[in-house]
């Protein structure tokens, strides 16, 4: 197929979804040609039919770039390429935001369906390298389906990118993978291209932030709410106030914060953030099995909630109130020890804060608050609760929000790993062959193995299991006598705080 059918079937499909204005096509058309180092078109081709979809149109364009060495095959000089042939055709930011809450006057669920699928369309959105993830659900006795996902959708750094972009030179523009400034930005070795990123601008309180979706994401709709400036995360008032207003703005999504100390969570704490989404997360279906009440509310619905991770849950019709008990939760939380359980509100430097997650639920808000601890010791130098040694086969990094509400995020280093686990257990290998990481994990779960199972689900169930431990180990107060004695016992200081307000 020559460049210039090429060409023409990409602007014509533009034109044809309303992308592309047709007093645009031959100004699109020269800039395609500029972006392959080409200067002559031929006029008579027609545009094939059925036409291509967009994407396959900009493989063939990139195919055609590699080909004729415009560009070379790592990944950065891909992407960029790439981000850069769907800008010319993706509406500015103005025409976006304009659309967008044209469209929001409707329905809020009318302005996200669009804003999505421009997203996904435009390749800001990786839905190919997406759908490469390995994922599959896992049913616990006790806190019901879990949803499990092995990672493969970023690419690898090449050998050649990770010395190259050691050597390139360091800049502050954009400051972090979520400032504003990426909008546009054509990207280097070093940080991402994202010509074709838009983002919707809006404003939570006084405060100037903007909405996107996650390039790589991990669940439907997986959307980011940023602030327009490069401030740090911080859990205070202010995020339970920014949350509901982000869920009366779309509530059809829920919304979270990841926490804000290092090791709970692994989120850009240098960039104060929120995510949401339109997804029922296992968390949001478990129910409060240990209700308790807090003097002065006793109009809000407040209980434990049946989840490895301890968790409170807040629900009641009056945002304002949900918001100022949170607060004090909140406060008394920052401040609160508990040697019996290993709680030590600060050692050499703070370790208590809050994972909070808010959505509507049957015309009410429901707010949860998890809490969490950064502690570590000798022994466990990821965190007392953190996963630990033990279960770090699988997993050894943070536990951040999507995790905490029971999406677990696996590394693809799992994928080869598993392998050798399986062929252990089919007898085809001998122990010393597993990987070395898995020799204790893998022994230990042989007993569990018999002839007439399916190796690949007993894998999975295996998995399962490990994550439900995993989110076991973050938990504060174990779901055990001692347990729920320590969480009566936050309940009483909380209870305490109130009266002396």
């Amino acid at each position: 197929m020559s460049l210039s059918t090429l060409i023409t079937n990409f602007v014509t499909q533009a034109i044809r979804m309303g992308w592309l204005d047709p007093l645009d096509e031959i100004y699109t058309r020269n800039q395609l040609l500029s972006l392959v180092g080409a200067s002559d078109y031929d006029e008579t081709v027609i545009p094939s039919e059925p036409l291509p979809e967009l994407l396959t149109s900009m493989d063939q364009l990139r195919y055609y770039a590699q080909t004729n060495g415009i560009i070379g095959r790592e990944h950065y000089q891909v992407e960029q390429f790439e981000a850069a042939v769907m800008d010319l055709i993706v509406p500015a930011p103005s025409a976006v935001n304009r659309l967008f809450w044209e469209k929001y006057q409707t329905a809020p669920k009318a302005a996200t369906d669009y804003y999505y699928q421009l997203q996904r369309v435009s390749d800001y959105i990786k839905t190919r390298q997406v759908a490469k993830n390995i994922a599959f659900k896992y049913k616990d006795a006790t806190y019901g389906e879990l949803e499990i996902t092995i990672n493969l959708s970023k690419p690898e750094k090449t050998q050649a990118e990770i010395k190259a972009a050691s050597q390139a030179k360091t800049t502050n523009y954009p400051k972090c993978a979520l400032c504003l400034e990426n909008e546009g930005y054509s990207g280097r070795i070093d940080h991402p291209a994202r010509q074709n990123h838009r983002l919707i601008r809006l404003h939570l309180g006084d405060q100037a932030f903007a909405m996107q979706y996650s390039p790589y994401v991990y669940y439907n709709e997986h959307s980011i709410f940023l602030n327009e400036q490069h401030v740090p995360m911080r859990i205070d008032r202010t995020t339970f106030e920014h949350l509901f207003e982000i869920i009366d703005l779309f509530p059809h999504y829920f919304v979270g914060s990841n926490a804000d100390l290092p090791g709970v969570g692994g989120s850009i704490l240098s960039h104060d953030h929120y995510q949401g989404g339109r997804h029922t997360f296992p968390m949001e279906r478990a129910e409060i099995t240990r209700p308790v009440t807090f003097t002065g509310y006793e109009d809000v619905k407040v209980g434990y909630v049946n989840w490895p991770m301890t968790t409170l849950r807040l629900r009641g019709h009056d945002k304002e109130r949900l918001i100022t008990l949170a607060d004090t939760i909140l406060q008394t939380w920052h401040h609160y020890s508990d040697a019996a359980v290993d709680v030590l509100a600060e050692t050499t430097a703070p370790h208590n804060t809050i994972t909070p997650i808010a959505r509507m639920h049957n015309d009410e808000y429901e707010l949860d608050l998890v809490l969490r601890n950064n502690r570590t010791t000798e022994d466990l130098p990821g965190g007392i609760f953190h996963p630990h040694p033990e279960v770090q086969n699988i997993k050894q990094e943070n536990i951040g929000l999507i995790e905490v509400m029971g999406l677990a995020i696996l590394p693809p280093r799992l994928v080869p790993e598993l392998e050798s686990v399986k062929h252990y257990l089919l007898g085809e290998i001998p122990l010393q062959e597993v990987s070395a990481i898995h020799q204790d994990w893998a022994e230990k779960i042989q007993g569990a193995f018999t002839e007439d199972m399916d190796v690949d689900r007993f894998i999975q169930e295996q998995l399962g299991q490990t994550f439900v431990r995993i989110l076991s180990d973050a938990g504060v107060f174990k779901q055990n006598k001692a347990g729920n004695q320590a969480k009566d016992r936050f309940v009483n200081a909380v209870n305490q705080t109130l009266k002396k307000a």
